[in-house]
């Protein structure tokens, strides 16, 4: 009898298969899979392009500093020109492999729902140190912030989608990673106390990038040292769908102005079983998160 463990075919969700702009889902490369297993993130590059950014980073700049004039209907962090990065077809790809519970998935709804989020606008000198998370892999089904693995298939639970609105330079004070911690049996080492540790790592990217990690994985924020440019970053976190973390959700008037898939990313939490309203495939007021 063979000793050696069958490896199971990656397959990925194949539903759905656009995203609700209509755009077809981009599926991680070999590459990628494994980089997102063995270190806990990835870094996908310039996915918005210039001409993509510039109304998204005019919404967020009024949300932080003028939100009152925005119209009901766009009032929220990811409202108007910024609910584009809430369903990117690569963030997608990325989710209905690693987060999607594919039963509760067809093509009018999303196999995961959105978690939270915040915007943040750096400047030069600004300090956000504080390491926190990791050992997921060991996590109870109860916390979020699991990370779970067989051959051929990751479940990454709380999932977060950083995206870099403005460039991140070499050296900047782009979040800190501490790799493979999701999978870490042991305390992380003292050395880590420091962020000028070489166990860190980090990244560098062109403005419309998106980093996703998982929570489960050891992270941190840190100083920002660009004197030229502020870092403007959102950080959508993204759960499966019998799962909350963070509390409350967009207003109902924001929710309504999207298509109706991009709407499923904000429908109750809870799963069900059969067909049709005995599962939880569809948003309505009466079944959206609080």
């Amino acid at each position: 009898m063979s000793l050696v463990p069958e490896i199971e075919t990656h397959i990925p969700t194949t539903v759905p298969t656009t995203n609700a702009d209509g755009k077809p889902v981009v599926y991680m490369t070999d590459e990628q899979r494994w980089l997102f297993d063995t270190k806990g993130w990835v870094c996908l590059p310039a996915l918005l392009s210039k001409e993509e950014l510039v109304p998204v980073r005019a919404h967020l700049l009024k949300w932080l500093h003028d939100r009152e004039s925005l119209p009901v209907h766009e009032r929220w962090m990811m409202g108007g020109a910024a609910q584009v990065l809430l369903d990117h077809p690569a963030v997608v790809g990325v989710l209905n492999e690693v987060l999607a519970h594919a039963s509760m998935a067809d093509e009018n709804a999303y196999g995961f729902r959105f978690d939270g989020s915040f915007v943040t606008e750096r400047k030069l000198g600004s300090d956000n140190w504080g390491p926190h998370g990791g050992h997921g892999i060991f996590a109870f089904c109860g916390n979020a912030h699991l990370y779970q693995m067989r051959p051929g298939q990751i479940h990454t639970g709380l999932t977060r989608v950083v995206w870099e609105i403005n460039e991140v330079a070499p050296g900047d004070g782009g979040t800190l990673l501490l790799s493979g911690s999701h999978k870490a049996a042991f305390p992380r080492p003292k050395a880590s106390d420091s962020r000028d540790s070489s166990l860190w790592e980090t990244y560098a990217c062109p403005p419309g990038s998106v980093m996703i990690f998982t929570e489960a994985l050891c992270h941190s924020g840190t100083i920002w040292n660009n004197p030229l440019r502020d870092r403007l970053a959102v950080f959508n976190c993204y759960n499966t769908i019998g799962v909350k973390w963070h509390p409350g959700g967009p207003p109902t008037e924001v929710i309504d102005a999207m298509p109706p898939k991009r709407q499923t990313l904000f429908r109750g939490v809870w799963t069900g079983a059969g067909e049709g309203r005995g599962a939880n495939k569809y948003y309505d007021h009466a079944n959206r998160a609080v």
